[in-house]
């Protein structure tokens, strides 16, 4: 009797009592949901963090000066890097793609009548395009010799030129920073915001050379920090070693010593966010598997009653024949069955939930938007567990309605 006989068996025995059946699997249906909800939400985080990092640029390692204490207890940044290590590192090592020295700046730049104060303004050199993984979109980035000669020249991110120029073409036009005239010659590629909604879009980038003469003006050759790309993920660790070493040679710092500067690997922060989030979906779909626990108790209550009810038809199905093990095969594939049911519906369902509660923290975000993820391990893996759910739950019933004896069976009321 096992095969599509034993099924068809057993969804009629299920169809007899429809609302029973119904809230029996309520509690699979909600657990098999939140489990999958839950872990295509924390796949949706973990997504946007990876491209946040994605978005910083092509393997990215940046170097920052160190700390020191002073005598009042107060930590003050050491002013220990300077353009020359920037260009030792592109050139010295060979897991080094590009590198480039950043110097940090605030003012508000003014065109006609409009004036906008960028969130971020810093001088970078002619390899930041590369670093960053950031082209123009409208025009040229600046070239090595406007950097070498402190060019008054100037690349905008949309928002700076939404602001200015409303939809004016900016290329060519002169903007005045600190009442120092600077020539538009390029415009960056659109990024967006970031993930705590920072408009990446309002930059003003120029050359460092230009932003320590005409905006500072100062003559130290230092530097606020160096922005490096590897020239290959495989090759992060490498590029890293080989920066942190070069540098304590040029830095002249003797072995134990304490390290004047401090590099800070992206990829490294990122697969440690990845971690994060991926041990926090972990934790939320074990929470809510625990109703799939919760909905097999129920599945196992309820056959037990089935049993107990339908005692004079078992005992009937083996005077004319049915063995121990057609007995079992019969109110086990009526668990699984139940499992399976409810295992469907909670996949449709904990879709549905993920996807709503993506798009509701995107509407009340200003962040970058989270993607939406739908993950079909997670269904099928929930699937399949509640198939289980309903062999594990489901067993004892069937168990003990196989070892009924058939006299006693059909002399139950």
């Amino acid at each position: 009797m096992i095969g599509s006989a034993t099924v068809r068996i057993a969804l009629r025995a299920l169809a007899k009592n429809k609302m029973r059946a119904a809230l029996t699997v309520l509690g699979v249906v909600i657990g098999i949901a939140a489990v999958t909800a839950m872990v295509s939400v924390g796949m949706s985080a973990s997504a946007l963090v990876q491209g946040e990092f994605e978005n910083l640029g092509t393997n990215v390692i940046v170097v920052i000066p160190g700390n020191e204490q002073s005598s009042g207890g107060v930590r003050r940044q050491i002013q220990s890097l300077t353009p020359g290590d920037s260009r030792a590192l592109m050139v010295e090592c060979a897991s080094v793609l590009a590198a480039t020295p950043v110097v940090f700046a605030s003012a508000p730049a003014v065109y006609g009548n409009s004036n906008w104060t960028a969130r971020e303004t810093f001088g970078v050199d002619e390899n930041f395009p590369t670093v960053r993984n950031w082209q123009t979109r409208l025009g040229d980035f600046f070239t090595e010799r406007d950097v070498a000669s402190a060019a008054k020249v100037c690349v905008l991110g949309h928002t700076v030129v939404k602001n200015l120029f409303q939809t004016a073409n900016p290329i060519g036009q002169t903007i005045r920073v600190k009442n120092i005239p600077f020539e538009v010659i390029g415009v960056l590629e659109t990024k967006g915001a970031n993930m705590v909604g920072e408009d990446q879009d309002n930059v003003l980038i120029m050359p460092y050379t230009t932003v320590r003469k005409r905006l500072q003006g100062s003559n130290f050759d230092t530097i606020n920090i160096i922005m490096a790309s590897a020239r290959s993920s495989e090759r992060m660790k490498m590029a890293e070693i080989e920066m942190r070493s070069l540098l304590l040679d040029r830095h002249k710092i003797a072995l134990g010593q304490a390290a004047d500067f401090e590099v800070a690997n992206t990829t490294e922060i990122a697969n440690v966010f990845s971690i994060i989030t991926g041990t926090l979906t972990m934790m939320l779909a074990a929470i809510a598997g625990i109703s799939l626990v919760v909905g097999g108790v129920g599945i196992m209550n309820i056959m037990l009653v089935s049993v107990t009810e339908r005692t004079r038809e078992i005992g009937i199905r083996m005077a004319v024949g049915a063995r121990s093990r057609d007995i079992l095969w019969q109110f086990l594939v009526e668990s699984i069955v139940l499992s399976i049911i409810g295992g469907a519906i909670g996949i449709a369902l904990g879709v549905g939930a993920s996807i709503g509660l993506t798009t509701l923290i995107n509407a009340v975000s200003s962040g970058r938007p989270w993607p939406i993820v739908v993950s079909v391990p997670a269904a099928v893996s929930a699937l399949v567990f509640s198939a289980m759910v309903g062999i594990g739950f489901g067993y004892y019933p069937a168990w003990r309605a196989s070892r009924l004896d058939p006299i006693d069976a059909l002399r139950y009321e």
